[in-house]
């Protein structure tokens, strides 16, 4: 009997080293080695036969090596390993570049399988980099264990595919894994109530890690390579429904918690905050502004998302929710994700409050230890209202008087460890988290699962929609006449360079070379600017400040303008190498334009070959302006481990369910976990289930 818990080196024929392999990728036991599914299924019960391939489609083929070998190319370094592989219909050239060790790999007469994608070359029809397996021992090679290659598991069935890891090839995993299962006692624990399982029509827990293996002949190969078998759909559904009971649970513990003192308001504070507002309120601000004072007003701590595309006025209904906390006598705290950003909203509320009562303080890295000790002890005595700020607001000396409210801007960009930490600087504090990142119901309802989700769509007054085009490398000439043409006119002009390498020094060094390059050859009667992270404080501050009066007309820069910089004159934002940037990246770019009167230009400037993303990022964000569909196509394009950009941003760690394939299972689940903690009679045990490791099995902070 193999338990689920074993750990993997005393399963037969892992051992330590496969083991340590096995570890890299996060399989500790029996249990994570089940719970990764192959990559996809090949039924090697009726191979595509040589004769019948076609350009552009993928397939798996098995044959025979006629002929294998190293041929070198006019470029130096550069080797192309070439085999020869025929069935009994035909035979058929597939290359491998850049993998000269596979001479050692492949020999004439071996019997192989090769999977990929068919193309078209001048030497005829072949495959590229195609992925292999050997399907026989040869003769002298090390002898297996007696099961290990049984014919009967590697072909003649649907078969399974599994990623390479370290030295385990697809082959030995299957071998391992078939061993695992075998070993399976005939009863296992399943976390699925049986009222669930019958509800939703899910198969047996045990019946499940075995069929997702080795699938029953029969088995639709296109369902499973969809992911939408019964055992895929089983698993799926259970790993998602763990997941919902954690934030099911999260959320209902807090709405047992409660706040200092909740808000009033009154006609002065009303009065107050007309006062401070500069323009006429759009009506989702009135609305999103409304559903957060009513938070407010509660007993329990607000746990709201504010979504809001770029340019919708985000700010302002931050800054009202702040007034009505002050107005009570309650300290806030507002972070952002940088310097310049965290500069930005200083000024712009330092502006806005001038004439009240209130203090308000910058606090970032840049920030004296003289005036940071200084800060320090004034929040801490309540003479500081407000502090906009960075990271630094979650560092340990930081202390308030009274925090009652924590606004967090481009929440993606802080890991969840910051957030909680910023909120443990009060008792139970209101928190507000906001992005311009839109975020795809999908993902609101997994990552924010505990959180209220307000949404903002309109734009100010005034706005003009951006016009965004995509241009080549060879219509920059005609690009620079028309930015030309828009100075010539008054406006002003950003210029954005992408980080071309994992390097600071060679970032700085492309983009101060392009600004010396327009200041000098291309636009000598304007002034140009240059801005990067490198670059000192003050340095930085003085740059922008010339760029907002206007003093200077090009500013070239790295992605640091991505957010919160305004400056309404600007019309144009000229992306260099755009083909390199994520598409909601280029969403954030082109929201620092078209915030005047004035009609604004997005030009995105490629260099040719364009993958098949890249094309697919340009043509998307030419055919809309509106940051929900983009973000969408995003999500679609990237998957959601790369949504946000890093480990830390409070993506859940999935092992067999992807958010945007799943979705709807997601629903189910969480619909299912609802109604299962409703009940009394099973919660306690669903929550003793999701106190056991919830925080490490999803690696997200933790439930309470």
């Amino acid at each position: 009997m193999i338990p689920l818990d074993t750990p993997l080196q005393f399963l037969k024929g892992v051992g330590p080293r496969r083991a340590a392999d096995l570890q890299r990728v996060g399989l500790q036991t029996v249990e994570d080695l089940l719970y990764r599914f192959p990559i996809r299924y090949e039924d090697r019960g009726s191979f595509a036969t040589i004769a019948s391939l076609r350009p552009g489609t993928a397939a798996s083929i098995a044959g025979e090596v006629v002929s294998c070998g190293v041929r070198p190319t006019r470029r130096p370094r550069f080797k192309i390993f070439e085999l020869l592989v025929r069935d009994l219909t035909g035979s058929l050239r597939a290359v491998f570049f850049n993998q000269p060790f596979l001479s050692d790999v492949f020999h004439p007469h071996q019997r192989v399988i090769l999977f990929g994608k068919l193309e078209l070359s001048a030497h005829g029809l072949q495959l590229q980099n195609p992925q292999y397996e050997i399907l026989r021992q040869e003769a002298g090679d090390a002898p297996a264990a007696p099961d290990a290659d049984d014919d009967t598991l590697h072909t003649g069935r649907i078969v399974p595919v599994y990623e390479k890891t370290g030295t385990l090839t697809t082959r030995m995993q299957r071998v391992i894994v078939h061993r695992a299962l075998a070993g399976l006692p005939a009863a296992i624990q399943d976390p699925l109530p049986a009222d669930i399982r019958a509800r939703e029509q899910l198969v047996d827990r045990r019946a499940a890690l075995v069929d997702v293996h080795f699938p029953p002949a029969g088995t639709p190969i296109g369902e499973l390579n969809a992911f939408r078998s019964p055992a895929q759909r089983r698993l799926i559904f259970e790993e998602f429904f763990l997941f919902q009971l954690g934030l099911v649970l999260k959320r209902r513990k807090a709405d047992d918690e409660r706040k200092a003192r909740a808000v009033v308001v009154t006609d002065e504070i009303r009065e107050s905050a007309r006062r401070v507002l500069p323009f006429r309120l759009t009506g989702d601000q009135k609305k999103v502004i409304a559903e957060i004072v009513e938070d407010m007003k509660r007993p329990q701590p607000m746990n709201r998302l504010l979504q809001g595309d770029v340019g919708s006025g985000k700010t302002i209904v931050a800054l009202m929710a702040a007034l009505v906390a002050m107005e009570n006598g309650l300290q806030v705290a507002f972070m952002a994700p940088t310097e310049i950003l965290a500069d930005q909203h200083f000024i712009t509320i330092r502006k806005l409050l001038e004439a009240s009562r209130f203090r308000i303080a910058l606090l970032t890295g840049a920030t004296p230890a003289r005036k940071r000790r200084e800060t320090q002890a004034e929040l801490a005595a309540g003479s500081i209202h407000m502090v906009v700020g960075t990271h630094a607001l979650v560092q340990d000396p930081v202390a308030f008087h009274d925090l009652g409210l924590a606004i967090i801007d481009e929440q993606h960009r802080f890991g969840v460890l910051q957030r909680a930490t910023l909120r443990t600087k009060g008792l139970h504090p209101d928190v507000l988290v906001m992005t311009a990142t839109p975020i795809p119901r999908t993902l609101a309802l997994t990552t924010y699962g505990d959180l209220d989700v307000s949404v903002m769509r309109e734009m100010p007054p005034g706005r003009h929609p951006i016009k965004t085009i995509a241009k080549p490398e060879a219509r920059r000439e005609e690009i620079y006449a028309f930015v030309r043409k828009q100075m010539d006119e008054g406006r002003q002009v950003y210029v954005i360079y992408p980080l071309i390498e994992e390097s600071e020094k060679i970032d700085v060094k492309a983009a101060t070379e392009m600004a010396d390059h327009l200041a000098a050859d291309i636009f000598p009667e304007y002034r140009v600017a240059l801005l990067h992270g490198r670059l000192k404080q003050e340095e930085k501050e003085r740059v922008m400040g010339a760029y907002a009066r206007g003093d200077t007309h090009v500013l070239v820069s790295t992605t640091v303008v991505e957010v919160g910089v305004d400056v309404p004159n600007a019309s144009v934002m000229l992306v260099e190498h755009a083909e390199r940037f994520g598409l909601s990246q280029l969403h954030q770019l082109r929201g620092r334009v078209g915030r005047g009167p004035h009609l604004s230009y997005c030009v995105l400037l490629y260099q040719f070959p364009l993958s098949d993303q890249a094309r697919e990022r340009l043509k998307a964000l030419t055919e809309t302006t509106d940051g929900f569909v983009i973000a969408e196509k995003d999500l679609e394009l990237r998957g959601p481990g790369d949504f946000f950009g890093t480990r830390q941003s409070g993506m859940p760690t999935l092992r067999v369910g992807d958010l945007v394939r799943d979705h709807a299972i997601m629903e189910a689940a969480r619909r299912e976990a609802v109604a299962a903690l409703d009940d009394r009679r099973q919660a306690e045990t669903l929550a003793a289930l999701v106190r056991t490791g919830w925080e490490q099995r999803f690696g997200l902070a933790g439930i309470g």
